[in-house]
């Protein structure tokens, strides 16, 4: 089942629904990873959200479009999930350790501080992450933490990549700003 594709399990969930258990399989490592990235809550509410987002997608399996890539309308699930559960309690927050892989990132764009001073970045980075709005919070990310190119981006957020482009780069913007005005 490893070598089949997701579009082909996809088709044979629809028949026998134990094949659904290997989309869950492949999935729950990376939509976990996400649902903490996207906004911190405890293990047991992102496997509640994760949880959610299964259930819909397997409600819904009927609805893939074959012709889009199944990761981003599985991503695109958890996405609508995390916010509604972000919506209900209202804690945006992203992890020390993403912190540290968005600065890596980040750091020639932002023309941030070397060694040193860099713990410290991290840490600001992240309170300052906290209070970008949604939008620009989401494609950081989708585009530096979760890898995802601008189709997936676009597929997920359902906006079109030239929207993608302009809020990773208006993001990017508003965050070096935050950055030195918190200095």
């Amino acid at each position: 089942m490893t070598s089949k594709s997701d579009q082909e399990i996809v088709k044979l969930s629809l028949e026998d629904s134990d094949n659904f258990l290997e989309l869950m399989n492949r999935y729950e490592a990376p939509l976990l990873r996400y649902i903490h990235r996207l906004c911190r809550v405890s293990e047991h509410d992102a496997e509640d959200i994760l949880q959610e987002t299964f259930i819909s997608t397997y409600q819904n399996l009927n609805n893939y479009d074959p012709q889009l890539k199944f990761s981003s309308w599985i991503y695109r699930i958890t996405h609508n999930k995390a916010i509604s559960h972000y919506r209900k309690n209202k804690n945006p927050s992203i992890s020390l350790d993403d912190n540290e892989v968005l600065y890596k990132k980040l750091k020639s764009d932002l023309d941030l501080p070397t060694e040193t001073e860099q713990k410290m970045e991290k840490e600001r980075i992240g309170k300052i992450l906290d209070t970008l709005s949604p939008k620009y919070r989401d494609v950081l990310v989708l585009k530096f933490l979760e890898d995802k190119d601008y189709t997936e981006i676009s597929d997920i957020l359902k906006i079109p990549m030239g929207t993608v482009a302009t809020q990773i780069n208006r993001a990017k913007k508003q965050l070096k700003k935050l950055i030195q005005k918190n200095a």
